[in-house]
């Protein structure tokens, strides 16, 4: 009788966790793109989004300057110090290494005193305007995940535009105008981030908060990228659920924080007044100390690795996808089109990984995953690739593989891998009374339902 009742609530311990597997309690990371589970069935492969760590992308950036002469030093010259702008002994000659100011010291290790920067020629040939351009590239799409620092040591410029590209370098869209006075320079009202929302996020702004002049304590720019992602995740990032949504279903406001290259157009150097002092010119250049991009390669969640392979970022892609962002399926597995991984539904997100050609079924290529019996992956039509099987591609939260055709989803859920929540489509959304609200009671249900059958109660 004991051995029974044992047996009994053994059973029901392996189902009742087999359900729990669809309902976990908290966010992933997305550092994972797949984990074996056991199954009535064996050891099968559970899939799900997956996406790099963030890291400095400085490290992999190459760094161009427009006009290329700008740098100081050819022919050598003299200009101002910072703290004191009429003392004007200091020198850049580029063929002395101690004086030189090349463009790779705006990347190098701070924490040298004084810091290493790089530097502009001086403003000798004011009035006609001293602009530089300085393209920061990486050949590769990136996801930025903080704040875009530059530091100056001659001063913040009066006047300075951050831009993006997302087409490695082709075209180019402002990211944010800085100016001492914006209405001025650009016809824009002065904003700050404060001033935005979670509707008006995606917003260009000209800032005067960055550009206070000639001021030894006023070196760092920013744009904030936290402080955007805050109006989703609250003010301490907490609530990441909120915001990896938002980037889920919202292609814009994923794009904004998604790039190829940067340009940083410096128009105007910081003067610390209204008028230009024309007897002492060489007070006025533009120097970089340290620029601090982070970000991660951008994926599509199809990777947990990027690794540099001559001189470019490539990412290690998983799920049967193939090319530098993991954006196509590789030969032999395009039974279905290729489609970017979602971060949808929490915690696992959907990988949605490319599935084996059709004509490629009767001679499997090689896999780098457990692979079932061929025989077993019955196909209805001559034409149409599975749907779904039992280790290949799962059906979710809790469906069923009906003859790899479709999922058969519980009421709760809807899609073609059971990956959405009915009540998403609802006008209210999935609030506490809707379909996601009556997903977290299903367990104990299970039990209180598997408890009765056995005749044992939970005392």
């Amino acid at each position: 009788m004991y051995l029974s009742r044992f047996l009994s609530l053994h059973a029901l311990w392996v189902t009742v966790s087999s359900v729990m597997q669809h309902y976990p309690s908290v966010w992933g990371h997305y550092d994972v793109c797949k984990t074996q589970i056991y199954t009535e069935e064996g050891k099968v492969w559970d899939y799900m989004a997956c996406q790099p760590e963030a890291r400095d992308m400085i490290k992999y950036v190459k760094v161009t300057l427009d006009p290329p002469d700008i740098t100081c030093g050819d022919p050598p010259e003299t200009f101002c110090a910072m703290g004191n702008p009429y003392m004007c002994n200091n020198e850049c000659d580029a063929n002395t290494q101690e004086l030189a100011h090349p463009p790779e010291l705006m990347f190098d290790l701070e924490g040298r005193h004084p810091s290493t920067f790089w530097q502009s020629t001086t403003w000798k040939d004011y009035p006609k305007p001293l602009h530089v351009n300085i393209t920061l590239s990486w050949n590769k799409t990136i996801e930025l995940t903080d704040n875009i620092v530059i530091t100056f040591e001659s001063g913040r410029p009066d006047q300075m535009i951050l831009e993006k590209s997302l087409d490695y370098g082709r075209t180019w869209q402002p990211y944010q105008y800085y100016a001492t006075d914006c209405l001025d320079a650009f016809h824009m009202d002065p904003k700050s981030v404060r001033d935005l929302s979670q509707h008006t996020v995606l917003e260009i702004i000209c800032t005067e908060e960055y550009s206070t002049g000639y001021m030894t304590n006023s070196k760092i720019i920013h744009f904030e990228i936290k402080d955007r992602f805050a109006f989703f995740a609250g003010p301490r990032l907490h609530n990441m659920a909120s915001l990896y949504g938002q980037l889920d279903t919202t292609k814009k406001l994923r794009d904004f924080f998604t790039i190829t290259d940067l340009r940083i157009r410096l128009l105007r150097p910081a003067t610390g007044e209204i008028y230009v002092d024309e007897q002492h010119l060489a007070r006025y250049f533009y120097a970089i100390s340290d620029i601090r991009v982070y970000g991660r390669c951008k994926c599509n969640l199809h990777a947990t690795g990027c690794k540099e392979e001559n001189k470019r970022l490539l990412c290690e892609c998983e799920h049967n996808t193939t090319g530098p962002d993991c954006g196509k399926c590789k030969k032999n597995y395009q039974g279905r089109p290729w489609s970017p991984g979602s971060y949808l539904p929490i915690p696992k997100g959907t990988a949605n990984i490319c599935i084996p050609s059709i004509s490629s079924i009767g001679n499997p290529p090689k896999f780098d995953r457990i692979w079932p019996n061929i025989s077993s992956l019955e196909v209805s039509k001559p034409n149409q690739a599975n749907v779904c099987d039992n280790e290949l591609l799962h059906c979710q939260n809790g469906g069923t593989c009906i003859n790899n055709v479709r999922c058969q989803c519980p009421p709760a859920y809807t899609g073609i891998l059971c990956e959405k929540l009915k009540c998403e489509r609802d006008p209210g959304g999935c609030s506490q009374n809707s379909g996601q609200g009556a997903i977290s009671h299903r367990p104990l249900l299970l039990l209180t339902a598997l408890l009765g059958a056995t005749g044992l109660c939970i005392c």
